[in-house]
């Protein structure tokens, strides 16, 4: 009995190979379906405003009211070119590692952060990201990315880096530090999955309002209406909704970080819990997979619905001033823009009614502000 204790407690985790394994398809066969990916995105890529939904008419060129960071004008080739190498290294690490150590816990986590990317247009909708829709980009109409306030970029695959491995690692090394330096009764020992949350959450909390303070800055995007209070640069073309958004997107990586930490046992958290599937007790990396994947999709939500109630509230009144892609339309779908000066012509989007607490849509009628302060005879004055 004490044997097959002692068995069961050092069962090795089911990213750890047997001493002869069998070579597994999944590789290839990701291979493959990467391959497939980039060929339809290659066939539908498009830039620009192209669609009569959020292009402005008469509007010729790509001109710019506002200068992104350091007046230098190759940002997006840089973010563009920079995601594609990127990305090849992922995959060609991801691979690698597959094959030395099938199912990995880590390697699964890589999978199911990155496939949370479905979500991305309805995370770009509820807190009025706006991308430049000079990136690569799908088709504008298209169901689900037509949520996306004017274009859905194609630079967004990049998930697993921004939601897993860097707050994962960062944590996990400054864990592992603390713990080198604590006593076995102290808060990190016999806390350590708090601790591991606590410490993704400032990790994650930086790390966010660093990159995309930095990336605002660049013309990537912009947040088009935020709290004024808790944001930076309000009222600015660069304004960003830092307590608010830097805050929320850990929402996400706190779960997926904490489900690949690590116990005496040697299994992940998301191993654990995988073992409780009685459907897939056969196949316990599918299993592992499966919860992954179950618990960052409803994480994502929770971080959409605390931005869909601030929309709905309409407490987002500061707006990103002056617009800073006239060739796009005013993405204003509460009027707020209108009412600060900013030129029109306006589009309010989709799920612009019951889901932003406006049954009938955007109000017909926006006085403008007498000190609106994106009115163009303000400016310079």
């Amino acid at each position: 009995m004490a044997n097959a204790m002692t068995t069961e407690r050092t069962q090795p985790s089911v990213g750890i190979p047997a001493a002869a394994p069998k070579r597994s398809p999944v590789a290839a066969v990701l291979i493959a379906v990467a391959i497939a990916v980039l060929g339809v995105i290659a066939y539908y890529a498009r830039t620009g405003a192209v669609s009569p939904r959020i292009a402005s008419p008469g509007v010729t060129g790509v001109p710019r009211p506002v200068e992104f960071l350091f007046g230098w004008t190759g940002w997006l080739t840089l973010h563009q070119v920079g995601t594609v190498i990127m990305m090849l290294m992922l995959v060609a690490v991801w691979v690698w590692a597959w094959r030395r150590h099938p199912a990995h816990p880590y390697l699964l986590m890589v999978l199911a952060s990155t496939m949370i990317v479905w979500q991305d247009p309805i995370m770009n909708w509820a807190p009025y990201a706006v991308y430049n829709p000079q990136l690569w980009h799908w088709p504008e109409d298209w169901p689900l990315v037509k949520l996306s306030p004017t274009v859905e970029p194609f630079i967004v695959i990049g998930y697993a880096t921004f939601y897993f491995i860097g707050p994962f690692l960062g944590a996990t090394w400054i864990l592992r530090r603390l713990q080198a330096r604590a006593s076995a009764a102290s808060f990190v020992w016999r806390r350590p999955l708090i601790s591991m949350a606590l410490l993704l959450f400032v990790v994650g909390f930086v790390m966010d309002a660093a990159l995309e303070i930095f990336l605002v800055h660049t013309g990537l995007y912009i947040y088009s209406q935020v709290i004024p209070w808790g944001s930076v640069f309000t009222g600015t073309t660069f304004q960003f909704p830092l307590i608010w958004e830097s805050a929320l997107v850990t929402v996400v990586m706190i779960p997926a970080g904490v489900l690949c930490y690590r116990d005496d046992t040697g299994r992940t958290q998301a191993e654990k819990l995988a073992q409780r599937l009685r459907l897939f007790r056969t196949r316990p990396a599918l299993a592992t997979f499966l919860v992954m994947a179950a618990i960052l999709n409803v994480a994502y939500f929770f971080y959409g619905a605390g931005f869909a109630a601030i929309r709905a509230s309409k407490l987002a009144t500061s707006v990103a001033c002056p617009w800073p892609y006239p060739e796009a339309k005013v993405y204003d779908p509460q009027g707020f823009f209108e009412r600060e000066g900013q030129p029109g012509p306006y589009f309010e989007g989709h799920w612009n009614r019951w889901m932003t607490a406006q049954p009938n849509g955007r109000p017909m009628v926006n006085p403008v502000k007498t000190d609106g302060y994106c009115r163009p005879d303000d400016k310079g004055a």
